[in-house]
């Protein structure tokens, strides 16, 4: 029997009645909108599941005192939010990619010289 889209009951032989997480294949997005953080979004196969697990963690219930792998299942979904975000940052990012520390450095600092390159020639041609 399904108690949620991503909680399901279970009852042994003896008639205890215990819950597990459905399934611990979740895909996690980061996305950024207009706002300075990014939304986290949940999907189960083709099925979004983000107001599930919202419904889940902030349930009056902890779910850690009932759901036998929840920390389990909490440990995966914060490793799998992580490296959304941080994709996420990576896309935005103007960092250049597959490139040595080195370049990366000279490259950053010509990204200064350019960025200060207004303030420059407005300081020359006060003078």
């Amino acid at each position: 029997m399904a108690v949620s889209d991503i909680v399901t009951r279970y009852e042994d032989e003896q008639g205890q009645i215990y819950y597990k997480m459905k399934s611990h294949d979740i895909e996690v997005k980061a996305t950024q909108n207009a706002g300075l953080a990014p939304v986290i979004t949940y999907w189960l196969g083709e099925r979004e599941i983000t107001d599930d697990i919202r419904d889940l963690r902030f349930s009056p219930r902890p779910p850690d005192s009932y759901i036998q792998d929840y920390e389990e299942f909490q440990a995966m979904l914060y490793t799998k939010e992580q490296r959304a975000i941080n994709q996420l940052y990576e896309q935005l990012s103007i960092k250049p990619k597959n490139m040595s520390t080195v370049k990366q450095i000279i490259w950053s600092f010509f990204v200064i010289i350019l960025a200060m390159l207004p303030l420059l020639i407005a300081i020359w041609w006060l003078q």
